[in-house]
């Protein structure tokens, strides 16, 4: 990683601190940009459960799952299994039920892969969340 990179990583973890909500929802969305999600996931889970607003949650759950990788939805997924408030709660279904990747028959089989891959996550509730996804779908 060049200097500059670790430099605005580092800004955006920082950021993921902020009292200001769009400071907060700007990182979701730097980090989960991120190459290796697993250096920053503990701050993106956070990012997704903001418990100050939902635009954070959202911002970043949209960002990880434009991934289009099986990271990204793992920490949607586990954010939602992990969602105590129902706003939040909500917030993660909508995103995961309105990615307009999976609006299409190629979209809906690549998520259904990638549910299948999860559910044989090492943790229950990332398995429990793909399982229930995939009974939604079918």
């Amino acid at each position: 990683m060049q200097p500059f990179q670790d430099q605005e990583l580092g800004s955006a973890i920082t950021a993921a601190s902020s009292p200001s909500w769009d400071a907060r929802a700007a990182a979701g969305r730097r980090l989960a940009a991120e190459p290796q999600i697993e250096g920053v996931a503990d701050v993106l889970h956070r990012l997704l459960l903001d418990a100050y607003d939902t635009a954070v949650t959202s911002d970043t759950a949209i960002a990880l799952l434009a991934r289009g990788d099986l990271p990204g939805l793992r920490a949607v997924l586990a954010a939602r299994a992990q969602a105590a408030d129902g706003g939040t709660a909500d917030q993660l279904s909508a995103e995961l039920d309105g990615d307009p990747r999976w609006m299409t028959g190629e979209g809906v089989d690549q998520l259904i892969q990638q549910l299948q891959t999860l559910t044989s996550d090492a943790d229950p509730q990332v398995r429990d969340e793909a399982r229930r996804r995939l009974s939604l779908l079918r």
